[in-house]
Protein backbone atom coordinates (compact mmCIF):
# COMPACT_ATOMS: atom_id res chain seq x y z
CA UNK A 1 0.00 0.00 0.00
CA UNK A 2 1.29 3.44 -0.99
CA UNK A 3 1.27 5.82 1.97
CA UNK A 4 3.00 8.80 0.39
CA UNK A 5 2.06 10.45 -2.87
CA UNK A 6 4.67 11.92 -5.15
CA UNK A 7 3.96 15.52 -6.11
CA UNK A 8 6.82 16.74 -8.32
CA UNK A 9 7.70 20.41 -8.65
CA UNK A 10 7.01 21.37 -12.27
CA UNK A 11 10.16 23.49 -12.34
CA UNK A 12 12.23 20.45 -11.32
CA UNK A 13 10.64 18.53 -14.19
CA UNK A 14 11.47 21.33 -16.64
CA UNK A 15 15.07 21.43 -15.43
CA UNK A 16 15.41 17.75 -16.33
CA UNK A 17 14.22 18.22 -19.93
CA UNK A 18 16.77 18.13 -22.68
CA UNK A 19 16.63 21.18 -24.96
CA UNK A 20 18.54 24.27 -26.01
CA UNK A 21 17.84 26.17 -22.80
CA UNK A 22 19.28 25.19 -19.44
CA UNK A 23 16.75 25.42 -16.62
CA UNK A 24 18.14 25.58 -13.10
CA UNK A 25 16.49 23.05 -10.79
CA UNK A 26 14.98 24.40 -7.55
CA UNK A 27 17.40 22.29 -5.47
CA UNK A 28 20.40 24.07 -7.03
CA UNK A 29 18.73 27.47 -6.67
CA UNK A 30 18.19 26.84 -2.97
CA UNK A 31 21.78 25.73 -2.49
CA UNK A 32 22.90 28.97 -4.14
CA UNK A 33 20.52 31.09 -2.04
CA UNK A 34 21.80 29.36 1.10
CA UNK A 35 25.17 31.04 0.38
CA UNK A 36 23.67 34.49 0.97
CA UNK A 37 23.65 36.03 4.47
CA UNK A 38 20.45 35.01 6.33
CA UNK A 39 19.64 38.60 7.33
CA UNK A 40 18.98 39.49 3.69
CA UNK A 41 15.61 37.72 3.93
CA UNK A 42 14.55 40.16 6.67
CA UNK A 43 15.52 43.29 4.71
CA UNK A 44 12.45 44.86 3.12
CA UNK A 45 14.69 47.17 1.07
CA UNK A 46 16.74 44.40 -0.57
CA UNK A 47 16.08 44.02 -4.29
CA UNK A 48 16.77 41.03 -6.49
CA UNK A 49 17.22 40.88 -10.26
CA UNK A 50 17.24 37.71 -12.33
CA UNK A 51 18.82 39.05 -15.55
CA UNK A 52 18.10 35.92 -17.63
CA UNK A 53 15.00 34.36 -16.15
CA UNK A 54 13.48 31.32 -17.77
CA UNK A 55 11.15 29.59 -15.33
CA UNK A 56 11.19 32.18 -12.56
CA UNK A 57 12.56 29.62 -10.11
CA UNK A 58 15.05 32.08 -8.57
CA UNK A 59 12.31 34.66 -7.94
CA UNK A 60 9.92 32.01 -6.61
CA UNK A 61 12.45 30.67 -4.11
CA UNK A 62 13.53 34.19 -3.08
CA UNK A 63 9.87 35.12 -2.55
CA UNK A 64 9.38 32.09 -0.27
CA UNK A 65 12.30 33.17 1.89
CA UNK A 66 11.18 36.80 2.00
CA UNK A 67 7.65 35.73 2.97
CA UNK A 68 9.06 34.10 6.10
CA UNK A 69 11.75 36.71 6.81
CA UNK A 70 9.44 39.73 6.55
CA UNK A 71 6.55 38.21 8.50
CA UNK A 72 7.26 40.22 11.68
CA UNK A 73 7.85 43.50 9.85
CA UNK A 74 4.86 43.15 7.50
CA UNK A 75 2.41 40.89 9.37
CA UNK A 76 -0.47 41.20 6.90
CA UNK A 77 0.12 38.42 4.35
CA UNK A 78 -1.38 40.22 1.32
CA UNK A 79 0.53 43.44 2.06
CA UNK A 80 3.71 41.38 2.41
CA UNK A 81 3.06 39.63 -0.93
CA UNK A 82 2.36 42.96 -2.64
CA UNK A 83 5.51 44.51 -1.19
CA UNK A 84 7.78 41.61 -2.13
CA UNK A 85 6.52 41.21 -5.69
CA UNK A 86 6.28 44.91 -6.56
CA UNK A 87 9.29 46.34 -4.74
CA UNK A 88 11.84 43.54 -4.34
CA UNK A 89 11.70 41.06 -7.23
CA UNK A 90 12.67 41.90 -10.83
CA UNK A 91 13.51 39.80 -13.86
CA UNK A 92 14.47 40.09 -17.48
CA UNK A 93 13.23 37.15 -19.50
CA UNK A 94 15.25 35.72 -22.36
CA UNK A 95 12.23 35.07 -24.62
CA UNK A 96 8.57 35.95 -24.75
CA UNK A 97 7.74 32.34 -23.80
CA UNK A 98 10.03 32.33 -20.76
CA UNK A 99 8.51 35.62 -19.60
CA UNK A 100 5.09 33.95 -19.62
CA UNK A 101 6.45 30.88 -17.87
CA UNK A 102 8.15 32.98 -15.20
CA UNK A 103 5.01 35.05 -14.60
CA UNK A 104 2.97 31.88 -14.14
CA UNK A 105 5.39 30.41 -11.63
CA UNK A 106 5.95 33.68 -9.72
CA UNK A 107 2.56 35.42 -9.86
CA UNK A 108 0.54 32.20 -10.38
CA UNK A 109 -1.05 33.92 -13.35
CA UNK A 110 -0.30 34.70 -16.99
CA UNK A 111 -0.70 38.37 -16.14
CA UNK A 112 0.74 40.05 -13.06
CA UNK A 113 -2.43 42.12 -12.76
CA UNK A 114 -4.73 39.25 -13.71
CA UNK A 115 -7.73 37.89 -11.85
CA UNK A 116 -5.77 34.93 -10.43
CA UNK A 117 -2.51 36.72 -9.61
CA UNK A 118 -1.32 36.35 -6.03
CA UNK A 119 -0.36 40.01 -5.93
CA UNK A 120 -2.65 43.02 -6.18
CA UNK A 121 0.08 45.57 -6.75
CA UNK A 122 0.53 45.81 -10.51
CA UNK A 123 -1.20 47.93 -13.14
CA UNK A 124 0.57 46.20 -16.04
CA UNK A 125 0.26 42.56 -17.11
CA UNK A 126 4.07 42.21 -17.18
CA UNK A 127 4.63 43.09 -13.54
CA UNK A 128 8.36 43.12 -12.87
CA UNK A 129 9.12 40.26 -15.27
CA UNK A 130 9.97 41.95 -18.53
CA UNK A 131 10.91 40.86 -22.00
CA UNK A 132 11.88 43.22 -24.76
CA UNK A 133 13.03 41.95 -28.12
CA UNK A 134 16.44 43.46 -28.79
CA UNK A 135 18.18 43.32 -32.14
CA UNK A 136 21.79 42.31 -31.61
CA UNK A 137 23.96 44.62 -33.69
CA UNK A 138 27.34 43.28 -32.67
CA UNK A 139 27.80 46.13 -30.22
CA UNK A 140 25.16 45.00 -27.75
CA UNK A 141 26.45 43.42 -24.59
CA UNK A 142 24.44 41.72 -21.87
CA UNK A 143 24.88 44.83 -19.71
CA UNK A 144 23.59 47.15 -22.46
CA UNK A 145 20.62 44.90 -23.18
CA UNK A 146 19.76 44.69 -19.48
CA UNK A 147 20.06 48.46 -19.17
CA UNK A 148 17.66 48.95 -22.10
CA UNK A 149 15.11 46.62 -20.54
CA UNK A 150 15.55 48.06 -17.04
CA UNK A 151 14.65 51.54 -18.24
CA UNK A 152 11.03 50.37 -18.06
CA UNK A 153 11.35 49.52 -14.37
CA UNK A 154 10.57 52.02 -11.66
CA UNK A 155 13.52 51.75 -9.32
CA UNK A 156 14.19 54.27 -6.60
CA UNK A 157 17.64 53.08 -5.60
CA UNK A 158 20.77 51.75 -7.25
CA UNK A 159 21.16 48.03 -7.84
CA UNK A 160 23.74 46.30 -5.69
CA UNK A 161 25.81 43.81 -7.61
CA UNK A 162 26.01 40.38 -6.03
CA UNK A 163 29.32 38.54 -6.20
CA UNK A 164 29.06 36.18 -9.13
CA UNK A 165 31.80 33.81 -8.07
CA UNK A 166 29.17 31.43 -6.70
CA UNK A 167 27.07 31.69 -9.84
CA UNK A 168 29.65 30.96 -12.51
CA UNK A 169 29.42 27.77 -14.53
CA UNK A 170 30.82 24.91 -12.54
CA UNK A 171 30.47 21.20 -12.53
CA UNK A 172 26.79 20.54 -11.64
CA UNK A 173 27.88 17.59 -9.53
CA UNK A 174 29.50 20.05 -7.16
CA UNK A 175 26.03 20.92 -5.91
CA UNK A 176 24.63 17.41 -5.68
CA UNK A 177 24.25 15.70 -2.33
Amino acid sequence: MLTQSYNPDVLTCLANLSNDEVFTPPSIVNQMLDLLPPEIWRDKNATFLDPATKTGVFLREIAKRLMVGLEKEIPDQQKRINHIFTKQLYAIAITDMTALLARRSVYCSKKANGKYSVTEGFDSPEGNILFKRVIHDGKASVVNIAARVCTNMTVTKRWKAMPISSFTRTNPRRFSK
